[in-house]
């Protein structure tokens, strides 16, 4: 049995979207339900560790029930001075600093069909495939003028990034380590500008480099070509690169919709039900 946990934390909408409403894509919704029942059903309990205003948001269309272990908003104690548009995703650096290992920090966007203990037996960490060191996304330390006082000397830039979209922690020392390490340059960096290098380097790139520093067991689970070509045995399924695509589309975006609304009805009957009561997914769940 294996704990996983999903994040919200919302306040990089609220900066993007001042005077806005919370509120996701029915895509989003639907993911987010087949990632938590798919692992409850194959790997074991799962949480969402949010903030304040998704843990309402949720509760306002009764998909409390998705996450076993319940939803936490630990995120309200994210400091102020975290930059939010660089750091859009920091809610997950900060949850898993929360977390105790053993434990799987995965996105809402990404469903793991199978049981992930045999993958990563003996491991201290894995992701789920290596990155290439594009220089665009993952430049040199030269790329970083608003960190004050991060030794970037400290690691081996050579290694290649680990996606993190799934990531497993075997050890709570490596788990403490990563998050102290990254949360650390997070709060060196206020003045960050860039909203891709910053905040890959500190959840993606710094995983890998810590790994070496620590001489630590990591892997990757999969690789590119592997897991959108569908050669990784039908293991894990990564909804991000098609986003924009559904969003572009209007007629994909509710074939997808519709394909995820099937899916749900069949495997997991109860919670579809409750589902098809949202207003949002209501208009895929009939016909």
């Amino acid at each position: 049995m294996l704990r996983a946990f999903h994040t919200n934390w919302t306040r990089p909408f609220f900066v993007r979207n001042p005077g806005v409403a919370y509120a996701l894509d029915a895509f989003e919704l639907l993911t987010t339900a087949l990632s938590a029942l798919v692992w409850r059903r194959k790997n074991g309990p799962v949480r969402m560790i949010c903030d304040s205003e998704a843990k309402r948001y949720y509760q306002s269309l009764g998909l409390c029930f998705l996450w076993d272990e319940g939803v936490h908003p630990l995120l309200d104690t994210v400091p102020q001075d975290v930059n939010p548009m660089a750091f859009w995703a920091a809610g997950k650096l900060y949850a898993l600093s929360a977390m105790p290992a053993p434990c799987v920090m995965i996105d809402t966007d990404f469903i793991c069909w199978k049981p992930l203990a045999p993958l990563v037996g003996g491991l201290d960490a894995a992701a789920v495939h290596r990155e290439d060191i594009a220089p665009d996304i993952y430049p040199g330390p030269a790329a970083f003028p608003h960190t004050r006082g991060f030794d970037f000397t400290a690691f081996d830039w050579s290694v290649q990034p680990l996606n993190t979209a799934l990531s497993y922690f075997g050890s709570d020392d490596f788990r403490r380590y990563y998050t102290d390490t990254a949360i650390r340059f997070i709060r060196s960096s206020p003045g960050a500008d860039d909203a891709l290098t910053y905040m890959v380097f500190a959840e993606q790139r710094l995983i890998s480099m810590c790994a070496v520093k620590q001489q630590a067991r990591v892997a990757a689970l999969s690789d590119l070509p592997a897991l959108f070509g569908g050669g990784q045995n039908g293991y894990f399924t990564h909804i991000w690169g098609f986003k924009q695509q559904m969003c572009d589309e209007p007629a994909l975006y509710a074939d997808f919709c519709r394909r995820c609304a099937a899916r749900l009805r069949r495997d997991f009957p109860d919670a579809a039900m409750r589902l098809a009561r949202v207003p949002v997914l209501e208009v895929y769940f009939t016909g």
